[in-house]
């Protein structure tokens, strides 16, 4: 089912009945003036009663007094939903708002269809409107573009492909957001704005849209060089979130490590080749395609020192430095901290028993490895905010680099999860099998790579990595 397209055919249906001011009767001129946006970075927060993810959202206040928590937290300008059916939405919410707060910036949020949706907009107080480019046909979008922009209106345009995004293109919007969230199922993906942002041939303000449920997220973000993000519903049910989403500004431009990963354009799995121990093997991994580069600052034969790491110096694939937490706390050793406040690495691995609350304090960025023993390793894979966890086999008293297979059981579920990073017991032999198997978004190796435990054998990277291809041309011809 597309609730995208189910949800433009109700509001068709809504006009039709209705008309587009929703059965209110409207003021026949704006009463006051256009607001505008701020220059640096901002966050758009939303009003919102229900929608068809979250359900009805309890213990909302009315709509004043949310936008007085927003505007007085540091939001920059507050999106109104307007869809009455699926999101409780109407225009009066709208027509009192700007009446409350007449200098502050409202976007008009809706499944927008014609230009009479662009002139209520205005009348209604709106300083800018979204325009959903999946349900709009070129020459309808372009219309509504031109007329919103006539009035003196923001119009932030929302892509979520990379088919919707060339067509985007075709306007150059100087406000263009990017949603993580698939309108079509309502399924988020954080890292899919990051892989459109790089596809982007102009120079727009760029919004991340949906899927933000904490700092962290926020962080992830604006590292990648967003100027805004656009949160609805976790500060509708936690405004007192929106000071640490807010705050999470000061990452701006930060980050390469997530960028980097969503800037490829073909479609073979990503290669980590970790615990590199010389030089060599350093630069026949990069020589030979591989994606990340790993290595272990934690209790290994394979373990190097910071100053090995910082004599590498820059790469074109980013540095990953896996450490090992004992305890549910994540802990940084001072070395690594100090290695990734000098950019010496891009990102750390979290291999230990670290918990889903503790990782983003000890370090940004991050992602988790977690090692799968049993189904409820499945239900722990979920609660972890990275937007990828690396899945490894359990092997008791062992972080990695066992060489194990993880249970063919669990990897099965741990794929229906969401896109999958994938480690233990993966070699040139088999790769073409997991590949076809699982579709993994990530394959990480380490043992099977090697000559004797931290030597790696430069043919069998080269090896492997044509496995990986030739298993990736077998699916995509």
């Amino acid at each position: 089912m597309n609730i995208l397209q189910e949800i433009a055919d109700q509001r068709r249906r809504d006009i039709d009945s209705i008309g587009h001011s929703q059965g209110l009767e409207l003021p026949k001129h704006r009463s006051s003036p256009l607001a505008k946006l701020p220059a640096e970075p901002f966050l758009i927060a939303e009003i919102k009663r229900r929608s068809p993810s979250a359900g009805s959202i309890a213990a909302v206040p009315g709509p004043l007094r949310q936008a007085e928590v927003y505007l007085q937290g540091g939001a920059a300008a507050v999106s109104v939903l307007t869809e009455e059916t699926h999101f409780g939405g109407s225009l009066r919410d709208l027509l009192r708002l700007k009446e409350r707060f007449p200098e502050s910036f409202f976007l008009r949020k809706d499944f927008l269809l014609d230009e009479e949706d662009i002139l209520v907009s205005h009348q209604t107080g709106a300083d800018g409107v979204l325009l959903i480019v999946a349900i709009l046909d070129d020459r309808r979008l372009e219309a509504l573009y031109r007329t919103a922009v006539g009035l003196g209106m923001e119009v932030l345009v929302e892509v979520h492909t990379q088919e919707e995004l060339a067509r985007a293109a075709k306007l150059k919007p100087r406000l263009l957001g990017i949603n993580s969230r698939d309108l079509r199922d309502f399924s988020v993906d954080l890292l899919q704005p990051l892989r459109l942002k790089n596809r982007i041939d102009w120079a727009p303000r760029l919004v991340f849209e949906s899927g933000i449920r904490s700092a962290e997220d926020a962080a992830i973000a604006y590292a990648a060089g967003f100027d805004a993000l656009l949160v609805g519903e976790t500060l509708m049910r936690r405004p007192t979130l929106l000071s640490e989403i807010r705050d999470a500004r000061s990452y701006h431009r930060s980050d390469r490590f997530w960028s980097t990963l969503g800037s490829r354009s073909d479609s073979r799995p990503l290669v980590k080749i970790c615990g590199l121990t010389r030089r060599e093997d350093v630069e026949a991994a990069e020589q030979l395609g591989a994606n990340l580069l790993g290595f272990v600052c934690a209790p290994s034969p394979r373990r190097v020192s910071a100053d090995f790491i910082r004599r590498i110096g820059p790469t074109r694939a980013p540095k990953v430095a896996v450490v090992v937490s004992e305890g549910p706390r994540a802990q940084l050793p001072p070395e690594v901290a100090q290695l990734l406040a000098e950019a010496a690495i891009d990102a750390v691995q979290f291999h230990g028993n670290e918990s889903p609350e503790s990782c983003f304090d000890a370090a940004f960025p991050y992602y988790k490895a977690l090692r799968l023993k049993s189904t409820e390793s499945i239900a722990a894979l979920k609660k972890y905010r990275s937007p990828r966890v690396l899945v490894d086999a359990y092997v008791p008293d062992a972080y990695g680099g066992s060489g194990k297979r993880i249970d063919p059981e669990l990897l099965e579920a741990a794929a229906a999860v969401g896109p999958l990073w994938v480690a233990g017991g993966i070699g040139p032999e088999n790769v073409a099998e997991i590949i076809h198997r699982y579709r993994p978004e990530l394959i990480d190796l380490s043992s099977s790579l090697e000559s004797k435990p931290g030597e790696k054998d430069r043919e069998k990277i080269r090896r492997f990595m044509d496995a990986v291809r030739d298993a990736d041309s077998r699916i995509t011809v």
